[in-house]
């Protein structure tokens, strides 16, 4: 399945869980890309602003994650490295192994509408055939990280756009993703809707 370019610059409303805006700027690298974005939303009593780096290389496999949030108490940051040796796949968490995240390729931001697409880049999507993408999820709010199953199905893929099945099981949660022919997420039902 072929992609078109990433768009330099990108936007989402966010809308249903939360209230806010996310900007996403793309660009190339050496040997991969690089994906600097900044949502900023109230979400319930809550309001937060989470700034990511997100490096993957060129088979859309991440490299390092950095995420820093600002709350009305404090600001957080957490970085996020993949170590690949003859053993597997390893995780660094501020620079200390996690073997908790030993089968996941992928990371996951609550408070972002872009890590949807990298899966979609990496993953060997058909027609009605399932695609694991366990993942590190990072929290919104504490950037504490976890596991999270996840699951890609397609359901149709035009010129123009993509549809998929997405499954998150740790959360039970399940919906259809539309994103464009550049991989990002048009319309995330409940979360955020394509601005640019």
């Amino acid at each position: 399945m072929g992609f078109r370019p990433m768009p330099p610059v990108s936007a989402w409303t966010h809308t249903g869980v939360r209230a806010g805006f996310e900007v996403l700027f793309a660009g190339p690298t050496a040997d991969g890309l690089v994906l600097r974005g900044h949502t900023t939303a109230a979400e319930g009593a809550e309001a937060w602003s989470v700034g990511y780096r997100i490096d993957v290389d060129h088979r859309w496999r991440t490299r390092e994650v950095r995420v820093e949030a600002l709350t009305a108490a404090e600001t957080l940051r957490v970085t996020l490295e993949r170590v690949d040796d003859p053993g597997g796949t390893r995780w660094l968490v501020d620079g200390e192994p996690d073997d908790r995240f030993d089968d996941c390729v992928d990371v996951d931001l609550e408070s972002s509408a872009v890590t949807n697409t990298l899966p979609v880049h990496r993953l060997d999507l058909r027609p009605g055939r399932a695609c694991a993408a366990p993942a590190l999820f990072v929290r919104a709010g504490d950037l504490s990280v976890e596991p999270i199953e996840q699951e890609y199905r397609l359901r149709e893929h035009t010129p123009d756009v993509l549809s998929l099945d997405y499954t998150a099981a740790t959360f039970d949660f399940a919906c259809v993703l539309t994103c464009d022919a550049s991989g990002l997420v048009l319309e995330y039902p409940g979360i955020a809707v394509r601005e640019r």
